[in-house]
């Protein structure tokens, strides 16, 4: 199993917490579009016994292409590699991309999941954070969407400054009252060359406060989990059958290919990504040219990487592929890191799967730097 990731470097307009690679000028998206279908034709070499289970467009804001250009950018997958007879085809959209006769349109192609990026349904937080779409937007996309796709995930955002515990609470009943199968929620975080570090540093709002983002993501953790979702990742939640196939197989190591500027990919023993510079990325397909780096991963890399995700997901650390996959030293130097941890009531062991307790969830990454072996 693997997957293609498609990144759109392109957005109408600039979220003030958004550090991603993308541009707000759309003058070169008929060549991009070309460009990055190209790129595809480039690299069916890379998975030449592969079958993509997954089609992922991320961005920027992919929901700025037309459908026509969705479609031929997925006719162009089609055509060069095997995809499976059911794969999992996202689209990345904002709800002011998604008037009713949009959302119809999408539910006639392909395409058979939806990630919207409503983030929150407050006008003054989506103001604060600079979104192009208001609150009503977001209802009405929902409304429609609902009624033509049945597999939909949506983005919040939890500790924005001046958020209550009330007004979150509101957010998640809000998503629930939809009948969403998935939610995708990130604290707020302040990114060095952002508009936000830069309104936090001239004074004119507060920085956000990692008390009320941990108490925001416990409101979140234990309504979700009353509400039968699955809390299978550190910052996703899924009923039982709508987990994000994209996402779990970067979780689970498998391989995927990223198309586009500043797209990443894994092919379970090096790790490349494209440069994050439109012009240069146009520049060096028209050439012919991958406009990639590449980095063999060493065991340290790799062994780093499964604890890493490992801990984030429901399927823990395997205590017995760490001894197999890595060696009986990295299991004796991972044993004796955990057990402050363990003693502490932030890890626990089940069967050989080294987990985090709901205590310890909030903490994982920084555990999990913990556990790493750094040189």
């Amino acid at each position: 199993m693997s997957g293609i990731y498609i990144h759109i470097p392109f957005c109408k307009q600039a979220c003030h917490y958004c550090d991603f690679h993308f541009s707000t000028s759309m003058k070169k998206k008929e060549e991009m579009v070309l460009a990055i279908a190209k790129e595809i034709q480039m690299r069916k070499s890379e998975f030449k016994n592969e079958i993509v289970e997954t089609i992922y467009f991320g961005g920027g804001t992919p929901s700025v292409l037309t459908s026509a250009e969705i479609n031929f950018l997925i006719a162009e997958v089609y055509k060069y590699y095997s995809v499976s007879d059911n794969p999992e085809i996202t689209l990345e959209a904002n709800p002011d991309d998604l008037s009713s006769e949009r959302i119809i349109e999408l539910s006639k192609s392909k395409i058979n999941r939806l990630s919207i990026g409503i983030q929150s349904f407050f006008e003054d937080d989506l103001q604060l954070m600079n979104r192009a779409h208001n609150s009503a937007e977001a209802r009405k996309c929902l409304e429609v969407a609902t009624q033509y796709f049945d597999n939909i995930s949506l983005d919040l955002i939890y500790g924005i400054p001046g958020m209550s515990d009330e007004k979150w609470k509101q957010n998640i009943e809000t998503a629930l009252s939809f009948g969403i199968p998935h939610i995708s929620s990130y604290a707020l975080t302040v990114e060095p060359k952002t508009a936000l570090n830069k309104l936090i540093q001239t004074g004119k709002i507060a920085a956000p406060k990692d008390e009320v983002a941990q108490e925001h993501f416990a409101i979140l953790v234990q309504t979700l989990e009353a509400n039968a979702f699955i809390h299978y990742e550190l910052s996703n939640f899924g009923k039982s059958t709508y987990f994000s196939r994209n996402n779990s197989a970067y979780w689970l190591g498998k391989k995927y290919i990223g198309i586009g500027p500043s797209a990443h990919s894994y092919d379970g023993v090096s790790r490349s990504w494209n440069v994050s510079n439109n012009a240069l990325y146009l520049k060096s397909i028209q050439e012919g040219k991958l406009p990639n780096e590449i980095e063999i991963l060493s065991v340290m890399d790799r062994y780093n990487e499964y604890v890493m995700t490992g801990l984030r997901t429901i399927w823990g650390v395997s205590l017995d592929r760490i001894e197999t996959e890595f060696g009986t030293e990295y299991l004796e130097y991972l044993n004796n890191q955990s057990r402050k941890f363990l003693d502490d009531d932030l890890l626990f062991i089940e069967n050989g799967i080294l987990k985090p307790t709901k205590k310890g969830k909030f903490l994982t990454d920084g555990i999990a730097s913990d556990l790493f072996i750094v040189n």
